[in-house]
């Protein structure tokens, strides 16, 4: 989910070319990405054995580790890799891409477009999945730093017993840091997470294998019989394990995020060169240990270490967990940008923290929020044991929804066959189902925080979409068509100023209130009048070419559609300048009058389009939005607000 590391999708070409006639391997443009997805995409996943293996025989409280019990755990672990993270993930979903974008809101985008007829029923069914599993995202981006950094801080408890009252405060001011941090941007901090997320991945690696080698019977896990036979001797508390062994996937769905950052190549690369073979190593090794020394069970990853390099490995865990939790809070934020642009979410202040790459942005407001939630949890549940049981529900969720819509891409997409469909499409849905139902169990245990938050977002966001539809109607019904009006300027003659007025509008046909209400009051119209509408695309960026849409309605008006992708970010004056007009006439935006609607939103009470409560959340969300001035960068000083009262 780590958006803010955008990266040029310029084809991989030489960086490095030959220094001399020796002939050396040069790294390529596809090392570098690979290098840096190390870092943004698999920062999660990364940090997993910091508490999967041992959330496994703490689940439930019952499971003993005996070697029939380590070799099932550790089989469902690696199997669960395979099928769901290389198979499913890395080999199929990253194929159902929206022009090179990935995650639930570009695929829930990508469905509704080629959505048979596209009936309201099917496309509100589609909306909703992808909307909630969107919101789920932001649970996510709760607990991920919560139970990450708490888990590298618990590292030194393994080794000082004496430090566990300062597990808490230490964690409170790591996170407090890493969100205050955020209005700086990543552009600095991100050049390092690549190289030391490539550390981390090498010492679970070493770890692991220095394990394996004294105990080469753990690699007997491999074996998917330890996995069968786990669950049919255990049974129940077999099928409570599963939610936990889920642990060891979290983070997987930001493979499928980034994406449109990285692109498929160089994240399979990624995963199948160093984080995959890392992952099984470190999980291996920490079973192997547990084989010697039952004991070892209450933190294996730390006691893999040497007594002396528990506290370096500490600080290195707790670097590789702040940087998944930059990733996951960078995805929260290129997220809720697309919400917006989908118009999902009401305009937020969106700040660009750097100039060269358009995906590092920051957002005040979703920041401060994380922040707050963070810092309750730690404080709430002060373990991260305790909180293992949210973390498994939201992201268990959201693969299932995004498996759920790939049974449909492959079908209405992809073109395959019911056969291929049913025989790949199926099991693909089964497990995530299992995973999914097997965390529901953790709802009591800390699940419902994740729940909580996804249900607070998704009735944002469905109340936003809904209130902003009934308002398009409500102006519609009013709307005047162009032919009516131009007939009326041209038969009543009224008085005509120099300069070009600009009014901007949500609907592609008919005159904007804004001008109405102007020439009402004020009894003037400008030599030059543009009827603007800015539409957001279901595909994420739109071509240069095709941005601007110009139809000139004669007597001085013109209407201009502005056309962006989900993943853009609108600025009316740069697309606008240098526009022809016709008969001469250059456009510059900077020297126009743009007239903006204010509404003023009044709530019936009898008889409301929507439930009252839902209204007044829309009311407010209408009152505290952006202005548009700012979010469309429209300079201030060339503004007139127009105040409209509507009724809801």
């Amino acid at each position: 989910m780590a958006a803010g590391h955008a990266v040029s999708r310029t084809r991989p070409g030489i960086i490095f070319r030959r220094m001399s006639t020796t002939t050396v391997p040069v790294p390529t443009r596809l090392h570098w990405l690979t290098l840096a997805a190390l870092g943004v995409v698999f920062g999660d996943i990364g940090t997993s054995p910091l508490y999967a293996f041992r959330m496994c025989f703490l689940a439930g409280g019952v499971l003993q580790p005996e070697p029939a019990n380590v070799l099932g755990v550790l089989s469902l672990i690696i199997w669960a890799l395979f099928l769901v993270v290389s198979l499913e993930y890395l080999v199929v979903v990253l194929r159902a891409d929206n022009h090179g974008e990935g995650g639930i809101l570009a695929l829930m985008a990508l469905v509704r477009e080629k959505l048979p007829g596209k009936s309201r029923r099917r496309m509100l069914i589609v909306t909703c999945i992808g909307l909630f599993g969107a919101a789920l995202l932001y649970g996510d981006g709760l607990i991920t730093p919560v139970i990450s950094v708490l888990s590298a801080v618990e590292g030194l408890n393994a080794q000082y017993p004496g430090f566990k009252p300062w597990v808490v405060p230490v964690a409170l001011g790591i996170l407090s840091g890493l969100f205050w941090m955020q209005h700086r941007g990543t552009a600095t901090v991100g050049a390092l997470f690549g190289p030391m997320m490539l550390i981390w991945f090498s010492v679970l690696a070493i770890l692991g294998l220095a394990w394996i080698v004294r105990e080469p019977g753990i690699l007997a896990a491999f074996n998917p019989l330890h996995a069968v036979r786990f669950c049919t001797h255990n049974g129940w508390h077999a099928f409570i394990t599963i939610g936990a062994v889920f642990l060891a996937l979290t983070g997987v769905e930001a493979l499928y995020a980034d994406m449109g950052h990285f692109g498929a190549k160089p994240i399979r690369l990624g995963w199948f060169a160093l984080v995959f073979p890392a992952l099984l190593l470190n999980y291996l090794g920490q079973g192997a240990l547990v084989l010697s020394d039952p004991g070892a069970i209450d933190n294996p990853f730390f006691r893999l270490c040497p007594a002396w390099a528990v506290l370096p490995m500490v600080i290195l865990a707790t670097a590789a967990t702040v940087i998944a939790s930059q990733a996951v809070i960078s995805g929260a934020f290129s997220m809720t940008s697309q919400a917006v642009q989908l118009g999902f979410l009401p305009r937020l202040a969106i700040i660009h923290t750097s100039s060269e790459r358009m995906g590092q942005i920051y957002i005040p407001a979703i920041n401060w929020l994380l922040c707050l939630g963070t810092l309750t949890l730690v404080i709430g549940f002060r373990q991260s044991d305790r909180l293992a049981g949210a973390y498994g529900v939201a992201v268990a969720t959201t693969m299932l929804f995004t498996s759920s819509m790939l049974f449909f891409v492959m079908r209405r997409v992809w073109c395959w066959p019911w056969i291929a469909t049913l025989a790949l499409g199926v099991p693909f849905v089964l497990v995530d189902a299992s995973f999914f139902s097997s965390n529901l169990l953790k709802i009591r245990e800390g699940g419902w925080v994740s729940l909580s938050v996804a249900a607070v977002a998704f009735i944002v966001m469905l109340t936003w979409r809904r209130g902003r539809e009934l308002l398009a109607v409500k102006f519609g019904e009013a709307m005047l068509s162009d032919r009516e009006f131009l007939h009326d300027v041209i038969g009543a003659k009224p008085l005509r100023v120099p300069g070009v007025a600009i009014f901007l509008s949500g609907q592609l046909q008919g005159v904007p209130r804004t001008l109405l209400h102007n020439f009402k009051h004020n009894k003037v119209i400008h030599d030059t009048v543009i009827f603007l509408n800015i539409t957001t695309e279901t595909i994420p960026f739109v071509e240069p070419a095709d941005r601007v849409n110009c139809v000139h309605l004669g007597h001085g008006f013109h209407r201009i559609r502005l056309r962006y992708g989900f993943r853009e970010n609108p600025n009316v004056p740069a697309a606008l300048k240098h526009l022809s007009l016709g008969e001469n006439q250059i456009l510059d935006p900077l020297a126009a009058t743009y007239f903006l609607g204010r509404e003023t939103l009044l709530i019936r009470r009898q008889n409301p389009p929507m439930a009252a409560w839902r209204c007044g959340l829309f009311a407010f969300l209408s009152r505290n939005a952006r202005d548009a001035s700012k979010y469309f960068h429209i300079p201030p000083n060339r503004v007139v607000e127009v105040g409209i009262q509507v009724e809801l």
